[in-house]
């Protein structure tokens, strides 16, 4: 039986996909640290959508977390043909600033775990011939962002990353894409300790980045960025000096802000 993988599915974009693909009627893996909210959503989609949603509870800040996961769907005999890799976390501060901690969890969560689980599912796609990868980047990605330097970091690795194997995989019937979403209304910002109330760019919902991943995967695209604002901003990158550009990420994100 098929089914679709979402990590970071207890809340935010990955709740969202999960809810949208449940509407389709496709099967469901919900993946992440929170216990309670994925039973809670996943007894709501079963007996709303009439779908079947396995919950599989893991820290991606775990080293072998990735393969637990790959072992779960084993044991349950679940054939993952659509990997959604949408868990990320930030921290806003200066780079110096940042605790050692949180800088091991930020790598592991947004750059290993994506990494790791792309590596394991994909050989199993190839062999079918079809599949699909969304990768949850930001737009943070396209430059570094002074105050979430690390964050923006880990975001250009999953572009990168999702470049390569478009170019990899074409004529396999394997479609992988990158959403690049500036910012959205979620609680990542209060875990992050970045003050949303100061940012000097629109906040939108986070079905549109939903919508816009699923409609780019249709048409193939390699990245997408959800909104006119998004494209206009990551178009407009060729005509300024890099210098300027970085330094107007840092005044749109407002991180720094006193």
């Amino acid at each position: 039986m098929f089914f679709t993988l979402i990590t970071g599915s207890s809340m935010g974009i990955g709740e969202a996909f999960a809810r949208e693909f449940a509407r389709q009627g496709r099967n469901l893996v919900l993946v992440a640290r929170s216990e309670d909210r994925l039973q809670a959503l996943a007894e709501e989609l079963q007996q709303v959508m009439g779908v079947d949603v396995e919950v599989c509870v893991v820290d991606l800040n775990d080293v072998d977390s990735s393969s637990r996961i790959y072992e779960f769907c084993g044991r349950k005999h679940i054939s993952v043909d659509f990997l959604v890799n949408c868990a990320g976390l930030s921290f806003a501060s200066d780079f110096a600033e940042i605790p050692a901690d949180k800088l091991g969890e930020m790598i592991m969560v947004n750059v290993m775990a994506t990494a790791r689980l792309t590596r394991l599912f994909l050989p199993e796609m190839l062999e079918r011939n079809t599949g699909c990868i969304i990768n949850v980047a930001s737009l943070g990605g396209l430059q570094g962002v002074p105050g979430l330097g690390l964050y923006s970091a880990t975001k250009s690795f999953l572009m990168t990353l999702t470049e390569a194997l478009y170019v990899e995989l074409k004529n396999t019937g394997i479609k992988v894409v990158a959403v690049c979403p500036g910012f959205i209304n979620t609680g990542f910002f209060k875990h992050a300790g970045h003050n949303a109330a100061k940012l000097r760019l629109p906040i939108y919902e986070k079905d549109v980045v939903v919508k816009a991943a699923l409609k780019g995967l249709k048409h193939n695209r390699m990245r997408i960025f959800p909104t006119f604002i998004d494209n206009i901003l990551a178009f407009s990158q060729r005509f300024v000096p890099r210098g300027i550009v970085i330094r107007l990420a840092g005044f749109f994100a407002a991180v720094k802000d006193k």
